[in-house]
């Protein structure tokens, strides 16, 4: 099996070293990742300039980093290195839950890759405030990928909790967004404005938040449809009236 690694937080982070050592079990491995961090960049694309990557190994693997988005580096690597049967992206320093899928560019890895005929699987963890480790994780992400690379599923959304107790299949919460405008100042007195979240108390049961909240792998299938099927329908019966 051939898999490609992207991220949207670097090529330098913890999250896709430790995603690689686990995935080179399962299959021969490369990695196409931003030259810097492109977070929350959703599943933007470059088209007005051109893109240039560098090859650069790190711990072991065939690594090349671009000047480029999540998508854009999927993309180059297809280009590149051929079409992979999968792409893993991640493991990103944060959770991609409920709404925030929309902006996800570790996300947006996973999506390219079906938008291109082959397979993504988006995987995300914690991001505490001391140095995170992906100890823990390993013996889950191992079962994850055991899981999910022998099947079928184009588009998958995995989200770990800091301990995780075992694993279940989710829906995306869509609740409420959690995103919200904080206005500040900088030290010259001028208006700045900060996009953050802020936490969500209730959860609803069988989503991929509920899960996480409860200690365990939300393991969330996706697809790249976005029509509203019910919505048409209803239109178009009222039409045919």
């Amino acid at each position: 099996m051939r898999i490609l690694i992207v991220n949207d937080d670097g090529i330098y982070s913890p999250g896709i070293i430790a995603l690689a050592a686990v995935a080179r079990e399962f299959g021969e491995v490369t990695i196409f990742a931003p030259d810097v961090e492109r977070s929350s960049t959703g599943h933007a694309v470059t088209h007005s300039r051109p893109l240039s990557y560098r090859r650069t190994p790190i711990a072991g693997f065939e690594a090349f980093r671009v000047d480029g988005t999540p998508a854009d580096c999927v993309a180059i690597g297809f280009s590149i290195a051929g079409k992979a049967d999968v792409v893993l992206s991640g493991i990103n320093l944060g959770l991609n839950l409920g709404n925030s899928m929309w902006h996800s560019g570790t996300l947006a890895g996973a999506k390219q890759a079906a938008l291109m005929g082959s397979r993504g699987i988006a995987l995300s963890a914690p991001s505490p405030e001391a140095e995170p480790t992906f100890d823990l994780l390993k013996p889950r992400l191992r079962e994850v990928l055991t899981a999910l690379l022998p099947s079928d599923l184009t588009l998958v959304n995995v989200n770990f909790p800091a301990e995780p107790r075992g694993m279940l299949w989710t829906r995306q919460s869509v609740r409420h967004y959690d995103g919200k405008v904080v206005p500040s100042k900088d030290p010259m007195g001028r208006a700045h404005y900060w996009f953050t979240v802020f936490p969500i108390e209730e959860t609803e049961e069988g989503t991929d938040r509920w899960a996480v909240d409860r200690s365990y792998v939300s393991l969330t299938p996706l697809r790249l449809d976005l029509t509203d099927h019910e919505a048409l329908a209803a239109q178009l019966d009222k039409k045919a009236i």
